[in-house]
């Protein structure tokens, strides 16, 4: 059986994007699998297919192979052997084992948590093949949860459902990151426990020292302990109380409570009411969440970037850094930075990049996916 793309979805995998949609599958089979694809008699590669999803084929091979499964078990051998250094150096660290696309393995996400495995399948196809991975994962992990409780997976027509798959999978742990602890609820924590993507920028803001600093979108307060390092006093603000809860316990947990202040409120909001109360801080983190979650958000989501920033624009002191990210893919690179440009403007500051900055090395970017590259991050000093 095999699946038949028209001319748009075979230029599409022959430019070595992984994925065609439904609109552009001429045929293939009634079930859910893995299916070499093909224009015509023309191979184009090996892929998950799902008639029942709009994302219909996600390919993981370019290359004919006799054994499909074999073949997207190397895969995942790989994606592991880039991490295993990492994992080995850094036991008790926080880290993707596995980024789905950029792994050549649509549909899975593996992060680890102080040894500790979470997996997400969010394809149809793989959802078989979930003992051979686990199988394959186990000598690198102390236990292994399948947190397959995202929304995605109804799109594939899957079930939702938290499961241990081995080992002992404690509720909470503790992770290192650099200098600082934080805990992670593997069974109830956003995404599989925590965001990984941030960790190298989380990193780089401990070389900032000073009075007074600002962590909004602030979640469980990762970016607010690394600051609290150099600064005597850290404000984190999150529209959530159990989010907050968890970075009072970090903050505890670091010894680091009585520079850590937590505050409840809505973003755009508090971030008003300080400039209007004349408050001011040394150094602001922007850590929103996906404001452009699909492309017909963009233009609401763009005006949404450009009022938080321009509002933390507007609380920097002079030489005051601002720290500002967007992991929403629809607002690409070039975007972000014209929104910073048009915020900056319209705050009257003047902006020295200072950084540069983007999701870790295990989340990586396939220059052929733009979808791939999501997460934008940068520094800046304000100098005017």
């Amino acid at each position: 059986m095999r699946v038949l793309v028209n001319e748009r979805g075979a230029a599409r995998l022959l430019g070595r994007h992984l994925w065609v949609f439904r609109r552009d599958v001429l045929s293939g089979p009634e079930e859910a699998g893995l299916f070499p694809v093909y224009w015509g008699k023309r191979f184009l590669a090996w892929a998950l297919y799902n008639p029942q999803s709009d994302l219909t084929v996600r390919a993981f091979r370019f290359r004919p192979t006799a054994d499909p499964v074999e073949a997207l078990l190397e895969n995942l051998d790989r994606a592991l052997k880039k991490r295993l250094p990492h994992l080995e150096a850094d036991p008790e660290g926080g880290y993707r084992l596995v980024h789905a696309e950029g792994d050549l393995l649509p549909g899975l996400v593996v992060d680890t948590y102080a040894g500790h495995g979470v997996v997400q399948v969010t394809a149809r196809a793989l959802e078989p093949l979930l003992p051979r991975i686990a199988q394959a994962l186990r000598p690198h992990l102390k236990s292994l949860l399948a947190r397959n409780d995202a929304r995605l997976r109804g799109l594939e027509g899957l079930p939702l459902e938290v499961r241990p798959l081995f080992g002992r999978v404690p509720e909470h742990v503790v992770v290192q990151e650099g200098r600082v602890r934080y805990g992670v609820d593997l069974y109830a924590g956003q995404k599989t426990g925590a965001f990984l993507d941030q960790r190298e920028n989380r990193l780089y803001m401990e070389r900032f020292t000073g009075e007074r600093a600002l962590d909004v979108f602030s979640y469980h307060g990762s970016f607010a302990l690394h600051l609290a390092l150099g600064f005597k006093e850290v404000v984190a603000v999150d529209s959530s109380e159990e989010a907050l809860k968890q970075a009072q316990e970090n903050a505890r947990l670091n010894g680091l409570h009585p520079r850590i202040r937590t505050l409840r409120a809505n973003a755009f909001d508090f971030l008003r009411e300080e400039e209007k109360a004349g408050n001011s801080y040394d150094l602001i983190v922007l850590d929103p969440p996906a404001f452009a979650k699909k492309k017909g958000d963009l233009e609401r989501a763009y005006r949404a970037y450009k009022e938080v920033n321009l509002r933390a624009l507007k609380l920097l002191k002079t030489g005051g850094i601002l720290a500002t990210a967007s992991c929403s893919h629809h607002l690409t690179e070039p975007l972000f930075y014209q929104m910073l440009q048009e915020a900056a403007q319209d705050a009257h500051r003047l902006l020295d990049l200072l950084h540069r900055g983007g999701q870790g090395f295990d989340h990586p970017v396939l220059l052929n996916v733009p979808e791939t590259q999501y997460l934008k991050f940068a520094v800046f000093e304000i100098v005017g």
